[in-house]
């Protein structure tokens, strides 16, 4: 970058820094969002709480959907049975 272009940029490095930071932001929400390992952790959690009875059973089921849709998106399992269809 030369010296008049990045003084003429030079007032958008606070939307670049604050872009940067969305980005990497979104990244690890994502990695968090996917990891199987938190998923299982999800699916602990929910049964722990049908055993002591703590939340409505049909709470624990929608939970229990999401979590597993979770875990199949990540294991492509969800793309598949959209993708051998007829078009």
């Amino acid at each position: 970058m030369g010296l008049i272009s990045g003084l003429l940029t030079l007032p958008l490095a606070p939307v670049r820094g604050t872009v940067w930071l969305a980005e990497r932001i979104q990244e690890q929400a994502e990695e968090e969002l996917y990891d199987e390992s938190s998923i299982r952790a999800g699916l602990l959690e929910l049964e722990h709480a049908r055993e002591g009875g703590d939340v409505d059973e049909r709470e624990l089921a929608e939970a229990e959907d999401a979590l597993i849709e979770r875990l199949m998106v990540i294991r492509g399992l969800a793309g598949e049975e959209t993708d051998g269809g007829i078009e």
